[in-house]
């Protein structure tokens, strides 16, 4: 099982924050798809909600939303995510996984729903902090 991790963007700055997950917390987000919201409880952010927008896996293939599973599969593409064409009409068969998050993925990217009462900036510190035991 890999550790994954969160690349959350909050749209009101423009601000992207990195947070590696535990193994625990990883799991959570496993058999998700892209779309779905996460309660940010479960991940030690309370307050916060998140929309899951893509991710990619360990050797950088990126996840798009029309591809259903976890799957991954060469589709005909016309453009959008992982194929930019060059000319207009141009049409590539490119490498892509599905949208569900499985343990080959190892990195996640969401966007902020609903903001929590103490900025998130503040809990991720907290959380990736070392314990004093």
């Amino acid at each position: 099982m890999t550790r994954i991790r969160l690349v959350i963007g909050d749209p009101d700055t423009g601000q992207t924050i990195q947070l590696e997950l535990s193994e625990q917390r990883s799991r959570i987000l496993h058999g998700k798809i892209i779309g779905e919201v996460v309660d940010g409880n479960s991940l030690g952010l309370g307050g916060y909600e998140f929309k899951i927008t893509g991710g990619s896996d360990g050797g950088g293939t990126p996840m798009r939303p029309d591809v259903h599973g976890a799957v991954r599969k060469r589709p005909l593409l016309t453009g959008g995510i992982g194929y930019q064409p060059k000319t207009k009409g141009e049409r590539r068969r490119r490498l892509v996984r599905g949208n569900e998050i499985t343990d080959e993925i190892v990195q996640v990217n969401a966007k902020i729903i609903t903001h929590g009462s103490k900025p998130l900036l503040e809990l991720v510190e907290k959380s990736t902090s070392p314990s004093k035991e």
